[in-house]
């Protein structure tokens, strides 16, 4: 794995994930009572022996930095700032000073080839692409294999889901031998139950070659966007592109109705997620399953016995105060839930007091 380099795209707003970004950027979204979004991307690459990320970010970075370079740099894995690198590594900037701006960008690919030079850094081989919304544990040392031994182009994480939900992602189409023959982004009527997990390997140079291309036809002449351009444009090349199907649990998690429903999947017995496997960026121990009250509880967290509190994720540094009543909830780190309080199938968000009634996801949802 030492010539292969990750690219962890961390650009978008998160527009759609409601108030839960009003004060952060999204890879920063706490997670499963334990860690943030960001950090299940990074933790794989960790331990499939990447020596490498390369991040690509854009929105209220200097958080996302300070937060990677805390965790993870040095531990296991070397995080690459992009053109913030030498500034991070220095020290700076002065607190309170944002990083300077990057370049504008349309779309994911944007991000590849604004950062061509951290990226395609000599001696790399292939890249791979993450996303820091992503939640899932794998390791790619077998995929790289296999897409090694196959010579392919690029080879994408394949996963079947049920077809109704199939419009959500991008829908793939593979032959007998797992050569994508069709990736369509949403499609408006699903004709194959497999998605693309948004991770994928790439040779470099294939990758850099085929972006050079794409940037030739002018900023009007395509999306910027790796799966609605880059790699559809390899399949219509006739280029190899190889499907690797993705067993075991990965979640885009792109909503609030999505973040919300996924944490209640946690609860499930036994879970996608074990405790154990998850990183802990929130706090030095796992989040422990209570049995009685089917409740994933963060490190030091302590509900009173005169609360109820039923099917629920409750973080570290949160407060559940007597005679409060939670179900079919997440309350993030900071929240204060009072007595008399009630909360139902929704989420507290992190340093959130909360006084009255609320249930579902009403008011947190983007307007």
């Amino acid at each position: 794995m030492r010539d292969v380099r990750a690219a962890l795209l961390a650009g978008g707003l998160g527009e759609r994930m409601g108030r839960l970004t009003d004060d952060m950027c999204k890879p920063l979204v706490p997670y499963a009572a334990s860690c943030r979004l960001v950090d299940f991307s990074v933790a794989n690459a960790a331990r499939s022996g990447i020596p490498e990320v390369v991040l690509l970010s854009m929105h209220r970075e200097r958080d996302l930095v300070q937060h990677l370079a805390t965790h993870w740099d040095g531990a296991g894995v070397r995080i690459h700032f992009g053109p913030h690198d030498a500034l991070v590594r220095s020290g700076g900037p002065p607190p309170g000073v944002p990083l300077p701006p990057r370049p504008p960008e349309s779309g994911t690919a944007d991000a590849f080839l604004t950062n061509a030079e951290y990226v395609f850094a000599p001696g790399v081989r292939d890249v791979l692409v993450q996303h820091a919304d992503h939640v899932y544990t794998f390791d790619y040392g077998p995929m790289v294999a296999a897409h090694r031994d196959a010579g392919a182009d690029v080879t994408i994480g394949v996963q079947r889901i049920e077809r109704r939900f199939v419009r959500l992602f991008g829908m793939v189409e593979v032959d007998a031998d797992l050569r994508v023959r069709r990736l369509v982004e949403k499609p408006a009527e699903p004709t194959s139950d497999l998605v693309f997990t948004a991770f994928c390997l790439f040779r470099a140079d294939v990758l850099e070659k085929v972006l050079g291309a794409l940037a030739a036809l002018g900023e009007d002449g395509w999306r910027h966007d790796i799966s609605r351009d880059v790699l559809p444009a390899m399949i219509a090349d006739g280029r190899h592109v190889l499907a690797y199907p993705v067993s075991g649990y990965w979640a885009d998690i792109g909503t609030v109705e999505r973040y919300h429903l996924e944490q209640m999947r946690l609860l499930d017995r036994p879970s996608p997620l074990p405790p154990a496997d998850l990183p802990r960026t929130l706090a030095g121990d796992p989040p422990r399953f209570d049995a009685d009250t089917r409740c994933l509880l963060g490190d030091g967290v302590a509900v009173p016995s005169e609360a109820d509190v039923r099917s629920s994720v409750l973080f570290p540094g949160c407060v559940v105060e007597p005679g409060a009543r939670i179900e079919r909830s997440v309350v993030l780190p900071g929240a204060r839930v009072r007595t008399g309080a009630r909360l139902a199938e929704t989420i507290a968000a992190a340093g959130e007091e909360v006084t009255g009634p609320r249930s579902g996801l009403t008011g947190l949802e983007p307007a």
